[in-house]
């Protein structure tokens, strides 16, 4: 009896993080030779911790929220990971992101596993003081299992150098001591570094850079699309403005915004809100399905994930797609996109600038020696353009695409370090 899978189906599956991100590690791991049990024991986290966070509104009630803690592998060292405060967040999704970060770390080279952690909360209908008693709850609820050598929290959707300061200071009291390499994406006062709240953005700078020198592209006068005007699609757009290309459309939760002959993002940064948003200020909006069409020299999916997918993939109209979001793409929208000759720069190598500066944070905490901004980015450069260097020579070696050859270069390490632990 013949089994046929409904289109919806297809559909859903092509749209399921952990399922998509497994499905991938188990073919870069084929591609390389290892056997089974490494995707056995790679396929999910070796821990997953689920809390419930009791917080006291300011109106004297309480309400208790869901947080998540996900460790994929520490065979290399401690995992390293962001905390989003967002109301979709789920298990899967936590679980998923994780991975990605252990893929990022290989990629860069630097010497974590990957962590990721959640709460399910919209932080935008919490009061200031309401916010802090959840950052401090989750970390109560997490102590055990994190810490400077254990697993080390970061910014993620949503939260801040703020709420890294609560967090610090909450696990500095039930430790009692100071431990600035607890978390990073602090403030600068208390141990961060220069160069951490942009570093997503010049990670994806860098890596359009390299992708158009790959294309024949000058970033002079290129015309690019950003879908995103976050942390790093806004600072992402003004990067691209000074190195003189045309930003000809971004957009934000409420619509886009598109000017063929560019657009001014010194006066659209100037008039956007602590959530990113400008596009309510203007009458002659388009959709973000629209924006993604626009012909452009690079495309920048900076917002959220699944936006190319099967049902797009064959209209967008871009030479490089460079990938600044979690997830924007999926697999099978992946594999159109390379078929039709346009380079994707995946997400776990273009937006690797994050936590590539969050270790030399950590570094800087771990000597109690701080470096200049200057000598971050010109760090932060090095280890991008040989990433890029390692993904794409491996593009092209092994014939296969971007992303799977990024999953192929960060995922051997770390099989690597499991095989020599003897844990496999």
């Amino acid at each position: 009896m013949s089994v046929t899978i409904s289109k919806s189906a297809q559909q859903n599956e092509e749209l399921n993080l952990l399922k998509s991100t497994q499905a991938i590690i188990k073919e870069a791991l084929g591609h390389l030779g290892y056997p089974h049990q490494f995707y056995e024991l790679i396929k999910e986290p070796l821990r997953t911790l689920t809390v419930r966070i009791p917080v006291r509104m300011d109106d004297g009630t309480v309400r208790v929220f869901t947080g998540y803690r996900a460790q994929h592998n520490d065979a290399v060292g401690p995992t390293k990971g962001g905390v989003r405060f967002h109301p979709d967040v789920t298990e899967d999704e936590v679980k998923a992101l994780s991975i990605w970060m252990s893929l990022k770390c290989g990629i860069v080279n630097i010497p974590y596993g990957g962590g990721k952690g959640g709460i399910v909360c919209d932080p935008r209908e919490l009061s200031f003081r309401e916010l802090e008693r959840l950052s401090r709850g989750y970390v109560r609820a997490i102590s055990q299992i994190v810490g400077p050598a254990k697993d080390i929290p970061a910014p993620d959707v949503f939260t801040n150098p703020q709420i890294m300061a609560w967090m610090l200071d909450e696990y500095d009291h039930i430790r009692e001591f100071d431990s600035p390499g607890f978390i990073t994406g602090k403030p600068l006062v208390l141990g961060g570094s220069h160069g951490r709240e942009t570093a997503t953005a010049k990670g994806v700078t860098i890596c359009i850079e390299e992708a158009a020198k790959r294309k024949g592209i000058d970033i002079q006068g290129a015309k690019v699309v950003i879908q995103g005007f976050g942390n790093a699609g806004s600072y992402l757009a003004k990067f691209m403005h000074d190195a003189g290309a045309k930003v000809i459309g971004i957009s934000d939760a409420y619509g886009a915004l598109y000017d063929p002959d560019g657009l001014d993002i010194d006066y659209l940064l100037d008039r956007r809100d602590s959530f990113g948003t400008v596009t309510k200020l203007f009458k002659n909006t388009i959709t973000n399905r629209e924006l993604l069409e626009l012909p452009c020299d690079i495309l920048v999916p900076a917002a959220i994930g699944n936006q190319i997918t099967s049902a797009n993939a064959h209209r967008i109209n871009a030479k490089v797609v460079v990938e600044a979001a979690n997830g924007p793409t999926t697999w099978e929208g992946t594999r159109i996109l390379t078929e039709r000759g346009i380079l994707l720069v995946p997400d776990v190598l273009a937006s690797a600038g994050g936590v590539t500066v969050s270790y030399f944070e950590w570094v800087q905490n771990n000597q109690g020696y701080y470096w200049s901004e200057e000598e971050v980015e010109s760090k932060l450069r090095d280890v991008l353009v040989r990433a890029f260097e390692n993904v794409y020579n491996m593009s092209q070696q092994r014939k296969v695409n971007m992303r799977l050859a990024a999953y192929m270069v960060g995922i051997r390490k770390l099989a690597e370090a499991n095989r020599i632990r003897g844990w496999v």
